[in-house]
């Protein structure tokens, strides 16, 4: 072993010679000393190089374990939004929105093994609608956080139209906004947003109906919201929120769309509103409709009333609507006024030649519509399809 290393036994000996030559017996030859003693200085060396490989293993285990927390943590949303959503959820995976079961329900459809393959056939579909409600859902809670009074109604429409482009990542048809924004102010009751040049600005006691689309491929989301800062307008608000849940909770396969409209106006009709004093019962506006979705369609032919008596049309199984609610203190009746901030291309007339250099500006721009007296407005789009 000496001759192996032998710096390693010379060292020690030579600095502790006086010591160790005293202590040595007679009888013990000076090379049976120098191999304990290199066996003690080896077997020393090697627990130290154990401990210190066993901290260095430690270490490095421990920075390995701070690498892959650091790398299971989730990206999160900046405030306000600016991160595109397919880099929140790089899998390509959206989140679920509610689902709800049916009132009545029909247990084949989940024990049903066709019904159950047709489903995931349509799953690359219900991920692009996930992802175009995602965004909204977001873009709605920064909106809401924002608005308040003293805002000019354009400032309001531009940063919420700004952030769904970033957040769905806009590329022509492919993803972004379905629709203009409306934001129609009390006696409006849709369909209103301002024009170029517009100063209107957000009143304490304005009541504001905050409606907008997100579509990824043409799938479109169209969901609405109101806003009002003066609680006086609480039961307003109320009223038409749990109108629309009401008309969710009715809507499945087979459903009449005449029992869904008499199911939200039994529920708008139940509240009331005290105004400055004055009391007005809530009436659903009767000529104001829900509606279903197609692919790039916002109005895709079937009316969901919000009143009783409407027609005896039934949902049908993957289709998409959108359940909407309008609540109001006058005579539950709208009609037209004011100047056009809203244009929709008619999805069932085919290539006309335009003459007019203004009329092809405005055709090349791709816009929709989503559809008097204080009125509110509340909007959630719904799929009908199996309980798998």
């Amino acid at each position: 072993m000496a001759s192996e290393n032998p710096e390693v036994v010379v060292a020690p000996t030579v600095e502790n010679g006086g010591a160790e030559s005293s202590s040595r017996g007679k009888d013990e030859p000076l090379e049976t000393e120098l191999s304990k003693k290199l066996e003690v200085t080896e077997d020393g060396k090697e627990e130290n190089e154990v401990e210190e490989e066993g901290s260095k293993a430690e270490s490095s285990t421990a920075k390995k374990k701070k690498k892959k927390n650091k790398s299971k943590k989730k990206p999160q949303q900046t405030d306000p939004p600016s991160i595109p959503l397919v880099k929140l959820f790089p899998s390509g995976e959206f989140p679920e929105g509610e689902i709800q079961q049916y009132k009545d329900d029909n247990l084949w459809r989940t024990t049903s093994e066709e019904k159950r393959d047709l489903e995931r056939l349509q799953k690359p579909i219900y991920n692009s609608v996930r992802q175009a409600a995602e965004v909204h859902r977001q873009v709605r809670k920064y909106v809401r956080s924002i608005v308040k009074p003293g805002m000019l109604m354009t400032d309001i429409c531009e940063t919420l139209e700004d952030t769904v482009r970033k957040l769905i990542s806009e590329n022509g048809l492919k993803a972004g906004i379905a629709f203009p924004t409306g934001c129609s102010l009390n006696w409006v009751a849709a369909h209103w947003t301002p024009n170029s040049g517009d100063k209107t600005v957000l009143q304490y006691d304005d009541v504001m109906k905050l409606d907008f689309g997100t579509h990824i491929d043409g799938h479109i989301i169209d969901c609405a919201f109101t806003v009002a800062f003066n609680p006086m307008y609480d039961p307003l608000l109320a009223a038409s929120r749990e109108a629309t849940y009401t008309g969710i909770k009715e809507a499945g396969i087979d459903v009449r769309l005449c029992d869904i409209g008499a199911a939200i106006q039994e529920v708008m009709e139940s509240y009331e509103v005290e105004i400055n004093g004055k009391v007005f019962p809530v009436k659903s506006i009767r000529n104001l409709n829900g509606h279903s979705i197609g692919p790039y369609q916002i109005h895709a032919g079937k009316s969901v009333p919000i009143v009783k008596g409407g027609e005896q049309t039934k949902m049908e199984e993957g289709e998409f609507y959108a359940i909407e609610t309008f609540g109001s203190t006058g005579k539950g009746y709208v009609r037209e006024d004011l100047e056009c901030s809203h244009y929709m291309k008619n999805f069932d007339i085919g290539h006309v030649p335009l003459r007019l250099p203004r009329a092809k500006q405005l055709l090349a721009i791709s816009t929709t519509t989503s559809p008097l007296s204080l009125s509110a407005d509340v909007i959630w789009t719904a799929l009908v399809k199996p309980n798998i």
